[in-house]
């Protein structure tokens, strides 16, 4: 037998549908409420307006590569939703190049005495001032700007130490010239050597240092530098040499890569380097170079309590000596370039993938938590930032002749200071 369904009553709803109809008008009541509350909740009212927003164009309005993209004034109506820096949720990398005009650099390299005359671009005759005027904006929060005081505070009875090579010593020195003019000039103090240089604020009891180890691991050209790089020699299994000067730091900032890409090939020791590149051994770069990362982890990882010290690591610094890199074909390297590359994710051939792949790997493995500052993909838009022919070579300023052939005397791997090195240290200030 089939079931009987029985009707409801004429006038009456069955229970099921009334027992809806109630919930869906608590629901839509429920509703209106939370909209009424929304408009005081805490999103609402933090909205941070630090930095002006692009007015996009057609693509037919594309700028010239010798023109000067300027920023509109937002309008009133306009509104920033980043959200405030977060170390774990901030991706440094993805942003873009603003140009403020009224934007006034924090120091000069005549203000700062502290610069070396290689990144001392006005000093040396650079007559373009644009490069100093453009800040790193974040797509999805607001990098926050770099405060002097709060950094010393942060660094309050506290070892801050910057180690690797030039490049690392020309973020050590952005660092100094940041914080040194709020310092009385009696309540500091900088001690220069070869290898080992200490910045003192006194009345902080702080101290901002670099160490100089270009492949952090022990060479042989460490000092003096060897400039002939088929004689320089690796032992790529000690960083004792080196090592011994980290210990008992509060802030550490490692970098090492540029004097890795001189070569395809370099030659390796294990050992002693009293009979010379006796028993030494060619390796691959990019094998020495993983190998020698896993020493100095090594070392980290048996040495370093990260309860009492912050390893920092900086990414790699493109250098931008093939100006077809940026669609420039006549150009030579980095000379007469103005301002920035502005193709969102450009990429040259100066920062090495396969080495930065290798970096993350081993830092990857490490027990000691390694904070990177992602510097690469910034720094790669700003091809104009460098010192060029306004640079040194062997403690002189170029002559007229030598600024003549940029090909081989334009420095395209350092940076000028002030400049991209201060936005380095705006992102190291961040994750203080």
């Amino acid at each position: 037998m089939g079931t009987t369904i029985k009707a409801p009553r004429p006038g009456r709803l069955p229970l099921s549908i009334a027992v809806a109809t109630v919930i869906c008008i608590f629901a839509f009541i429920t509703l209106l409420y939370a909209e009424a509350l929304s408009s005081l909740s805490p999103a609402s009212i933090f909205k941070f307006k630090s930095c002006p927003r692009r007015d996009h164009k057609a693509k037919s309005s594309r700028p010239k590569r010798d023109e000067v993209v300027r920023e509109e004034e937002p309008t009133r109506a306009e509104v920033d939703d980043r959200f405030l820096f977060d170390p774990n949720e901030c991706d440094v990398a993805k942003g873009k190049w603003v140009f403020n005009s009224s934007l006034k650099p924090p120091y000069s390299d005549r203000t700062c005495r502290y610069v070396d005359r290689q990144y001392s671009c006005v000093k040396n005759g650079r007559q373009d001032s644009d490069y100093r005027r453009w800040e790193w904006q974040l797509d999805d929060c607001v990098l926050p700007r770099f405060d002097p005081k709060v950094a010393l505070e942060k660094l309050q009875g506290k070892r801050m130490m910057f180690v690797g090579d030039s490049l690392q010593r020309n973020q050590w020195q952005s660092f100094v010239c940041l914080v040194e003019s709020i310092i009385p000039p009696d309540q500091k103090s900088m001690r220069l050597a070869r290898s080992h240089s200490v910045f003192r604020a006194k009345e902080y009891n702080a101290t901002i240092e670099f160490y100089w180890a270009p492949f952090l691991i022990e060479s042989n050209s460490d000092n003096p530098i060897i400039v002939d790089t088929k004689k320089r020699i690796l032992k790529v299994d000690s960083v004792a040499k080196h090592a011994k000067y980290w210990e008992g730091v509060d802030i550490l900032a490692f970098n090492s890569y540029v004097w890795w890409i001189s070569t395809i090939r370099v030659k390796t020791l294990w050992g002693s380097f009293s009979n010379g590149d006796e028993g030494a051994e060619e390796l691959d770069t990019i094998f020495a170079y993983r190998l020698g990362l896993k020493t100095w982890a090594n070392w980290i990882d048996s040495n370093i309590d990260p309860n009492r010290t912050r390893v920092f690591f900086t990414t790699v610094s493109p250098t931008h000596t093939r100006s077809a890199d940026w669609g420039n074909e006549k150009g030579i390297k980095c000379f007469n370039e103005t301002q920035p590359v502005r193709k969102k994710g450009h990429w040259g051939t100066g920062s090495s993938k396969p080495m930065m792949s290798v970096l993350s790997s081993v830092i990857g493995k490490m027990k000691v938590p390694v904070t990177f500052i992602n510097i690469t993909q910034l720094s790669e838009y700003r091809i104009d930032a460098h010192p060029s022919i306004y640079n040194e070579l062997g403690g002189q300023l170029l002559t007229d002749e030598q600024k003549a052939d940029p090909l081989h005397n334009a420095d395209c791997i350092h940076w000028c200071l002030p400049g991209v090195p201060d936005t380095w240290n705006q992102i190291l200030f961040a994750h203080l």
